[in-house]
């Protein structure tokens, strides 16, 4: 499987959610300490992005900001209503300096 940069780890604040594009999409690209998550970065309820929301780092959730619906970082199931869909889950890692994502 290939896989292509995306940015720098120092571009993303630990904690914080930072919007990329991968094949015309928004992602929400997401770093907890060096560990870096990816979902699709659009809330399947209300349809605004994500990555404007709250990052929880210790239960690995990202928050919608319009009506507060929390979805896992790690499976991207939606954890609490009005959201009922999951968002979709990306492979990201790191290399060195680099956050790589996995080829779809």
């Amino acid at each position: 499987m290939s896989s292509f940069r995306v940015c720098g780890l120092a571009d993303i604040p630990d904690g914080t959610a930072r919007q990329i594009e991968v094949d015309g999409a928004p992602v929400a690209l997401v770093r907890i300490g060096d560990r870096m998550l990816a979902v699709a970065d659009t809330c399947t309820h209300a349809e605004v992005f994500l990555s404007d929301g709250d990052v929880d780092v210790e239960d690995r959730t990202i928050e919608c900001w319009k009506h507060g619906s929390l979805f896992s970082l790690e499976t991207g199931e939606a954890l609490t209503l009005p959201a009922t869909q999951p968002v979709e889950v990306f492979a990201v890692r790191t290399d060195g300096d680099d956050i790589v994502m996995e080829e779809r």
